[in-house]
C-alpha cells in the first residue's frame, strides 16, 4: 500500500509562487503515475497537473504555462512548481497516486490548503 503527504501549502498573494511537495511511502508496484487534483470552495474536485512514470506530463488548461509538475523517484516524491499565482487557483490541492491500468489502484493524500489573495 501507499502513504501520500502533501506539503508545501499556505497563503501567497496573487502573482507570487509555492512549491508543493507530495511524499510516497510503501510499496505498490502497478502505480505508474501521481498527479495534483484541485478543489476549490464549492466545485468538484479536478485534475490540475499529472505525470507519469515515463515523463510524460498533462495540465489542466487554466494552469498551462504556470504550473510544472515534476518527480524525483530516488526520493518518491512529486512536486507542483506554481507561479503567477491567481485567486482563481485557491483551494485544496490533493495528491494522487494511481495506475492507468487499474482503476482500483488509486491513493489520496490528505490535502494542503493553498489560498491566493491580497
Amino acid at each position: 500500500q501507499v502513504q501520500l503527504v502533501e506539503s508545501g501549502g499556505g497563503l501567497v498573494q496573487p502573482g507570487g509562487s509555492l512549491r508543493l511537495s507530495c511524499a510516497a511511502s510503501g510499496s505498490r508496484p502497478s502505480i505508474n503515475t501521481m498527479g495534483w487534483y484541485r478543489q476549490a470552495p464549492g466545485k468538484q474536485r479536478d485534475l490540475v497537473a499529472a505525470i507519469t512514470s515515463r515523463g510524460n506530463t498533462n495540465y489542466a488548461d487554466s494552469v498551462k504555462g504556470r504550473f510544472t509538475i515534476s518527480s524525483d523517484n530516488a526520493k518518491n516524491t512529486v512536486y507542483l512548481q506554481m507561479n503567477s499565482l491567481k485567486p482563481e487557483d485557491t483551494g485544496v490541492y490533493y495528491c494522487n497516486a494511481g495506475s492507468t491500468y487499474l482503476r482500483g489502484v488509486n491513493f489520496w493524500g490528505q490535502g494542503t490548503q493553498v489560498t491566493v489573495s491580497s
